[in-house]
């Protein structure tokens, strides 16, 4: 078994589409390959088959590798739930919320389960693709490391450093990271990767060839920006997006602080009758708004006191009042009932909170986590739908007696008298197209031409062939041991 490691100069420098697309190359060249990610830090998550939860990113990945997702691609998820504490996942569980510091001190521990996931991936395939998570430069943080070189070197997998010439200043990114780490853990680099030109690429042929003299690096190749990027489920709060003005129905989604699971909207984006419009601090929600959608959450509580903050719940309840459309997804569910109680103060100080009282519901916060994939059946349409759910909490009231859907004949979540306010425990709803379909038309949307799920497909194998034209695939997956 070979694997290679993908580390960045930094954040959201493309490490999760590279992998994703080097996964897709590798499994068209006959290889059996797998992705990894130590660590990863979102609130983007996904429930695998093993009953946990991992990166969204990862998820995507194995859809690249035509695998299912599985808590072993990564074994440590940060989900953040203030500026300074995070939910710590470990091999798809949930042990710990802990603050910045704690985990610091935590972190040491997490290496062996971090190796052990790897070495049951290792038995399964001809190579594993492994990604790195922030910076091997934050040479601050490289005490007790798992997540960069930290892993690199324990596991003996080799480096491509990538950079993103995009934000400007590439060569400074590739030759001060190698300045700034240690001489074995630059040892560990053995090439490096120019992500998201744009332009004639030979104009930047004299920086490439300083960056390898400077650092003795080999470099694989200048990969252009890739527009179809944005047809991929984004995994970064930061990649989210307002779409043009399409459709002519129109949705709108208030950006909360701690959003999660925000892949739920990208299928409704690229709907060609549909215009997606994500609504930032500061904004209202706009009164042509046909419906608005209340996304997941992290934090029930605190983003509930987001909304109000924003004066988004004065903005609903007229949406409500002129006739509108209101689905709360998870979190938001949640916040549409009368009352939350957290008695054990899972998010914060225990005690009750008034909801936004658009449902008649109770949520009670409790320890437990909810995962699992889920087949249902759409109560107002009868189209069979599939999703996920995964959260803490359990909500009754007299609304549930109108559920939105049905799982295994048993009520899931629940409408308003008149049908017009909808919640719902269910992720992912909207990339199954019938269900979308028939949701739409209800609303009074075209019918749906989209096929969501091809799209993805179509799209993993356009990334890779990208990268087979711009960079040396054959020599990366020849570095690989």
């Amino acid at each position: 078994m070979r694997a290679l490691m993908i580390q960045g100069t930094g954040s959201n420098v493309g490490k999760s589409l590279l992998v994703a697309g080097l996964c897709r190359a590798a499994l068209r060249r006959g290889l059996s390959v797998v992705p990894f990610k130590p660590q990863n830090m979102s609130n983007n998550a996904a429930v695998t088959e093993d009953g946990g939860e991992i990166g969204r990113a990862q998820a995507l990945q194995a859809l690249a590798c035509r695998r299912a997702a599985h808590t072993d691609m990564n074994p440590v998820l940060l989900k953040p739930e203030s500026d300074i504490g995070a939910q710590v996942i470990v091999q798809g569980r949930r042990v710990a919320t802990a603050r910045a510091r704690d985990y610091a001190r935590l972190k040491p521990r997490l290496l062996a389960p971090v190796l052990e996931s790897f070495a049951r991936l290792r038995q399964g395939a001809d190579i594993v693709i492994v990604e790195g998570a922030g910076s091997p430069a934050e040479v601050n943080l490289r005490a007790g490391d798992i997540a960069n070189m930290g892993f690199a070197r324990a596991a003996d997998v080799p480096v491509i450093l990538v950079g993103d010439i995009d934000r400007g200043g590439v060569i400074a990114q590739i030759v001060g990271t190698q300045a700034v780490l240690d001489a074995s853990d630059a040892a560990q680099i053995a090439g490096f990767l120019i992500n998201r030109f744009r332009g004639d690429p030979s104009l930047f042929d004299d920086g490439y060839a300083l960056i390898g003299q400077r650092t003795g690096w080999r470099g694989y190749g200048v990969v252009p920006f890739f527009a179809d990027a944005a047809l991929l489920p984004a995994e970064d709060a930061l990649d989210l997006r307002r779409t043009g003005e399409d459709g002519p129905l129109r949705v709108s989604v208030p950006v909360l602080s701690r959003i999660a699971n925000f892949d739920d909207l990208d299928p409704l984006a690229q709907e060609p009758g549909v215009t997606l419009r994500m609504i930032g601090p500061g904004q209202a929600v706009p009164g042509d708004t046909d419906l608005v959608i209340l996304p997941g959450t992290k934090s029930t509580i605190a983003d509930l006191a987001w909304v109000r903050g924003q004066g988004w719940d004065i903005d609903i309840r007229a949406h409500v009042r002129r006739g509108g459309h209101v689905l709360g997804i998870c979190g938001g569910y949640q916040m549409l009932g009368r009352t939350i109680r957290d008695p054990l103060g899972l998010e914060g100080t225990a005690g009750d909170v008034p909801g936004l009282g658009l449902l008649d519901l109770v949520t009670t916060m409790r320890p437990d986590k909810h995962l699992s994939g889920v087949e249902a059946v759409h109560a107002s349409s009868g189209v069979p739908m599939t999703g996920y759910e995964i959260h803490i909490g359990e909500t009754t009231g007299e609304a549930r007696s109108r559920p939105f859907a049905h799982v295994a004949g048993a009520p899931e979540g629940a409408m308003s008298t008149d049908g017009r306010v909808m919640g719902s425990y269910l992720h992912g709803m909207f990339a199954d197209d019938a269900f979308r379909g028939a949701f739409l038309r209800q609303l009074g949307a075209a019918p749906s031409t989209l096929a969501y799920g091809e799209g993805v497909e179509a799209v993993l194998d356009a990334l890779a062939e990208h990268l087979e034209a711009h960079c040396d695939v054959a020599g990366l997956l020849a570095v690989a041991r």
